[in-house]
């Protein structure tokens, strides 16, 4: 009850001027657990920094509403069966996501590798959608993981559709390396971005995972790009051509969507 008196007396007063507390507390209380994992509630409020009184009654609130659930102990938090519920609604809803379907499926058979759908999502790129290798061997993702876009290529093919001026916002002057192979200077993060503007396609080596290469490009599927796909395929079995082929797959879907949807983003 104190929450929900909390949340009207919010709401009467908000403006356009700015956020209704409780409610950015609650979406901030969602992204940090899926960011960083459960918590307990005392975790929970040292990372958001959310008084232990306020944050009891949101916690209790959200978890009778089934955006959150607790461990047997009742102690730990973490996302409850609501979130998959209104992810998937998304996910069903997307446009894009229809309109991908079939070129992940082309792209997936003639690679025989992982593939994923990603789109840019301020400086970090989201996994929207995946195939599976046949292989055993493949790379460990899930849709719904984000990863910084300098490190990915997916993320760094879409930046390279961005005016070059534009590029430097999304890549930070310090960039906390993800594998010990991540590019982590600024400037060289630039030049591999250039380099991808130039070929139309990215590529990144055991930057974000150990033992894997991935080729990306973008969707045109509008004015702006926001939507890439990449191949993901361990190192060990990239040879015979098969790197050429990965390549050759994705520029010739990246060239039709952009001939079928009169985008000017083929270079």
């Amino acid at each position: 009850m104190q929450l929900q008196k909390e949340l009207r007396k919010e709401m009467a007063g908000a403006t356009d001027a700015g956020p209704v507390k409780s409610a950015a507390r609650a979406l901030d209380l969602l992204d940090d657990i899926a960011a960083n994992g459960p918590g307990t509630q005392l975790q929970l409020s040292t990372r958001l920094n959310i008084p232990k009184s306020s944050l009891h009654a949101l916690l209790r609130t959200m978890t009778d509403r089934g955006w959150l659930q607790t461990d047997p102990t009742g102690s730990v938090y973490q996302l409850g069966i609501h979130s998959l519920v209104v992810s998937s609604a998304y996910l069903d809803g997307d446009p894009v996501l229809a309109r991908a379907t079939s070129v992940l499926d082309e792209v997936a058979a003639a690679t025989e590798e992982t593939v994923h759908l990603g789109r840019l999502d301020g400086a970090d790129v989201i996994y929207t959608a995946k195939r599976e290798s046949v292989h055993p061997l493949r790379m460990h993702s899930a849709v719904g993981r984000r990863l910084p876009a300098y490190a990915t290529s997916l993320g760094r093919a879409l930046l390279a559709e961005m005016p070059a001026e534009s590029r430097g916002d999304l890549v930070p002057e310090s960039i906390a390396a993800i594998t010990p192979k991540t590019t982590t200077d600024k400037d060289a993060v630039l030049e591999i971005i250039d380099r991808a503007a130039y070929q139309g396609y990215a590529t990144e080596s055991e930057e974000s995972c150990l033992g894997v290469r991935c080729f990306g490009v973008v969707l045109p599927f509008g004015h702006e790009a926001v939507d890439a796909m990449s191949v993901a395929v361990p190192i060990s079995r990239l040879g015979n051509g098969r790197e050429d082929l990965i390549i050759e797959s994705l520029l010739s879907v990246k060239a039709r969507l952009a001939a079928v949807h009169g985008n000017s983003m083929v270079r």
